[in-house]
């Protein structure tokens, strides 16, 4: 068998390894969605989940509620317009900027995804991580703390 580099470099390579976590359970979250024939791709329910929680809200705020960049968020509000999930609107305050609202069939999407996906989905990964020592969901919000006190740029050499 092949060695995993990835994994025996330690450190060196943490945002790589947690890149293909993330990819595998995003490809096994499909498989849920797909049992349940939801028709929104894995990476796309967060927005859902948050226009959802805080109602219409524009890119930008897209982008800072997901911690994701606004070309990121642009390219999924895209995603969920062609398939009529959301709606860009312009306010009439503000014809400068444009507010992401679910569309009927958004609402029913997310209605579907609350009621049955989401729940499985959950229940699935706090199984995968429940004998986990010292809380995993706790360590990654650390890790993320840290990062936004004090990036890696900043952080001593050598140590």
């Amino acid at each position: 068998m092949t060695e995993d580099v990835v994994r025996s470099l330690g450190y060196l390579c943490l945002g790589t390894r947690f890149r293909r976590i993330g990819e595998r359970l995003q490809a096994e979250t499909q498989k849920i969605i797909d049992a349940y024939e939801g028709p929104v791709q894995p990476a796309l329910h967060p927005l859902l989940a948050a226009l959802h929680r805080l109602g219409p809200l524009g890119i930008g705020e897209i982008a800072e509620a997901l911690g994701i960049t606004q070309p990121g968020a642009t390219r999924s509000v895209s995603e969920l317009a062609k398939m009529g999930l959301v709606v860009a609107e312009q306010p009439p305050d503000d014809q400068r900027r444009r507010v992401i609202t679910l569309t009927e069939a958004g609402r029913a999407a997310v209605e579907q995804a609350k009621t049955a996906i989401w729940p499985r989905i959950e229940a699935a990964v706090a199984d995968l991580c429940r004998d986990l020592p010292d809380g995993l969901l706790a360590q990654l919000a650390a890790i993320e703390d840290r990062l936004a006190d004090r990036p890696l740029a900043r952080r001593p050499e050598g140590e």
